[in-house]
């Protein structure tokens, strides 16, 4: 089968596709033939050796994918040849075939296009897990999600939304403004002027948000978070800023705000019941369509670095996809 394959830690020029093994199947597997998968931030910092964590070289990237069951184990009995699926990996998903154990995967809803379930899982379950899980979102509160144009922003958004907050689209051009209030954005700031901080206050009446959820990093933290309400919830979810932020302990003491981190790798672990029950309320929104996942740009298999140069340069509009066949 043809394979992104990683062969050194560097740049995207250090990474080709190759004709690899097709992946045979171990007790408890099924072998997914891949429609569609997804480019996230992490994938990013994982072929250029940058992630807190390193796979072993080679490797296949891609954590998050669509597409058909293929092969099923003998021992399993939930998924069949055939069938629409979407699942999560450490590593692998950016091949015509992966095998994954079965509770690695979920049934796609059929009215639900591949391109569209290999964007859900992730970015969906952090925002669901830290809006709900983390911060305890209430109906009425306001919600501000800074670069709100990205993959796990546009999620942040339109959950925000579905739990009846009062979301501001923090975002740096007209065109990723204009993005999030198509995606259900009350209003919308741009962080990079010199006064946004005004502009939030005045938006919120002088309350501040309730909420922040912060996927950036950097100085745009501690702004934002000097802004925050009384008794207000600073979500850590990422560094896209390429900067991890150094917040004086006498701000949250000022503030009597809070410092809730996000980290996905661990929910399933650390708190299984939680991770179904998110999950499930996750899948009962896209399965009765109140829910729509955000597609970002598609890219054929062929121009995978697309994906990669794209996500690295932090233009993109939801998440990017590449796509197979």
């Amino acid at each position: 089968m043809k394979a992104v394959v990683v062969e050194n830690y560097n740049s995207n020029d250090g990474i080709s596709i190759k004709e690899i093994d097709t992946p045979g199947l171990a007790a408890g597997e099924v072998r997914v033939r891949v429609g569609a998968a997804a480019v996230g931030f992490v994938d990013g910092l994982k072929v250029q050796g940058l992630y807190q964590t390193k796979d072993p070289l080679p490797f296949v990237p891609g954590t998050e994918f669509a597409g058909t069951v293929d092969a099923v184990a003998g021992n399993i009995d939930a998924f069949k040849p055939g069938m629409p699926v979407i699942g999560m990996a450490r590593s692998g998903a950016l091949a015509e075939y992966i095998s994954v154990p079965s509770a690695a995967l979920k049934h796609l809803p059929p009215q639900v296009p591949l391109e569209a379930g290999a964007s859900f899982q992730a970015n969906y379950l952090t925002g669901l897990y830290a809006l709900d899980a983390r911060a305890a979102l209430r109906e009425g509160e306001i919600l501000l999600v800074l670069g709100a144009a990205g993959g796990v922003g546009i999620a942040a958004v339109q959950i925000g939304r579905l739990m009846g907050a009062r979301v501001i689209a923090a975002v740096s051009t007209a065109e990723k403004r204009d993005f999030a209030v198509r995606h259900g954005a009350d209003h919308t700031i741009d962080y990079t002027q010199a006064d946004w901080r005004e502009a939030l206050k005045e938006l919120t009446g002088g309350h501040g948000p309730d909420v922040i959820f912060d996927p950036v990093g950097g100085e745009v933290s501690l702004q934002a978070f000097r802004s925050i309400a009384w008794r207000g919830r600073h979500l850590v979810v990422g560094f896209a800023s390429g900067t991890i932020p150094a917040l004086a302990f006498n701000l949250p003491l000022l503030k009597g705000g809070a410092l809730l981190g996000v980290d996905l790798a661990q929910i399933q672990k650390r708190e299984p019941e939680t991770h179904a029950r998110l999950m499930a309320q996750l899948f009962d929104w896209l399965a009765s369509g109140k829910l729509q996942p955000v597609v970002g740009r598609i890219v054929p298999f062929e121009n995978f670095r697309e994906a990669f140069k794209t996500m690295q340069s932090r233009s993109a509009l939801g998440k990017m996809i590449v796509k197979f066949g």
